[in-house]
């Protein structure tokens, strides 16, 4: 498709499509976006004869990338450093069992049971090791968990675990030579300098019409981006540990982060979830079903037996347990985002990809709806307090508006 214009209306419409979708389902946009891109890119090519989307187009290609990017900082910098002076403990041992015990069992499945490579079976443990920070944090602004002590914790060691995604996917992938090492230099040289820089240079150049702050952000992202690229890492690596080390400050700058949002959502993230939709084969899926069952169950069992006993250990039992461990059992967009990763670099398959994107999409899906439906701890509630909650041990909970 050469019309450049008519290319992006496709792009965009499909997008509006994804939307409409999910205000109707009541469901993630990310994911509602992930699914029109599938289905558009296999009625596109059944009826114009395989034709495509143009996923591959240079300039889709870098608006994809780039809310990738964008995303993965905003995930970081949602972060609240209040919640890890007081759920530290909490936050790393389950965060931590939840991402090891995914990691190891679904690669594991992947290289004795389904008979991949070495590199495409880590790549299946690092995609399917991670929890849906998305999908968690709009559950918890839904129900009014997000002010209360047991969301924070939830959402600290969703964060955990995601951290522990990002360092497995550097670390397995990324040759070590003497690019790696000045690439970790100017890391830290960077992360160090960045909250001491960043709010005295929004204090006094900041406020104004032309958004120097979006540009700011924007500008250390390319560069540590361009950085990660030329050291054959991945540019959302350091976009997630920036918008960690700056949640204190940006984090807090509500404006901002919501034009960041509106930037994010309106225009990148479309491109970056249709994209990712697009490469989905439904003829492998639908030629080897098993694969998918296996290593989507792979992971959902080996998640709850990781996180259910690390969640008991911190005093949350009976639905409360079952909730946070079905959160902390979601994945979405670093799923994604690291199946994208070893399609591109030649480490998996289309058919694996595939399966995968597929065994994350379920993951985004089902232990959210089990979770609502059945395991909802309705006596932790905002404004809930209930003598169950007590004798549990659970911690009191009042509404803080």
């Amino acid at each position: 498709m050469s019309n450049v214009w008519f290319l992006a209306a496709v792009w965009v419409g499909l997008a509006l499509i994804a939307t409409l979708l999910a205000i109707w389902f009541r469901m993630s946009t990310a994911l509602s976006e992930i699914v029109v891109g599938t289905v558009a890119q296999l009625i596109i090519g059944v009826a114009l004869g395989g034709a495509s989307l143009g996923a591959q187009t240079p300039w889709i290609a870098f608006l994809a990338g780039t809310g990738a990017i964008v995303l993965t900082f905003l995930a970081g910098a949602e972060l609240d450093p209040g919640i890890f002076r007081t759920k530290w403990k909490e936050a790393l041992v389950v965060g931590l069992a939840g991402f090891v015990t995914p990691f190891l069992g679904v690669a594991a499945i992947a290289r004795w049971a389904l008979g991949w490579t070495v590199g495409s079976s880590w790549l299946a443990g690092v995609a399917l090791s991670t929890t849906s920070v998305a999908v968690v944090y709009a559950v918890m602004l839904e129900l009014g968990f997000n002010v209360t002590e047991y969301g924070k914790a939830i959402l600290a060691a969703c964060f955990i675990n995601d951290l522990g995604t990002v360092v497995a996917l550097g670390l397995i992938f990324a040759p070590f030579t003497w690019r790696t090492a000045v690439f970790v230099l100017v890391c830290i040289v960077v992360f160090a300098a960045l909250p001491f820089i960043t709010p005295r240079f929004f204090r006094r150049y900041g406020g104004r019409v032309s958004e120097l702050e979006a540009k700011f952000i924007l500008l250390a992202l390319f560069g540590m981006g361009g950085v990660a690229l030329w050291a054959e890492s991945e540019p959302v690596l350091p976009a997630y540990l920036i918008g960690m080390v700056l949640a204190g400050t940006v984090g807090k700058d509500h404006v901002l982060i919501r034009r960041l949002r509106t930037l994010t959502f309106g225009l990148l993230t479309p491109f970056y979830f249709i994209r990712a939709g697009s490469f989905v084969s439904m003829p492998a899926l639908m030629a080897a079903p098993l694969v998918f069952f296996s290593i989507f169950l792979a992971k959902m069992v080996t998640k709850i037996a990781g996180v259910l006993p690390s969640v008991t250990l911190f005093g949350h039992r009976r639905e409360a347990g079952m909730y946070y461990t079905l959160l902390m059992s979601t994945g979405l967009t670093f799923g994604t985002i690291s199946a994208l990763f070893g399609l591109s670099h030649g480490i998996i398959t289309e058919a694996q990809y595939s399966h995968l994107v597929a065994a994350v999409i379920g993951s985004a899906v089902v232990p959210t709806l089990v979770a609502n439906s059945f395991f909802l701890p309705r006596h932790l509630l905002p404004g809930a307090v209930t003598p169950e909650t007590a004798s549990a041990g659970e911690p009191a909970v009042r509404e803080t508006r």
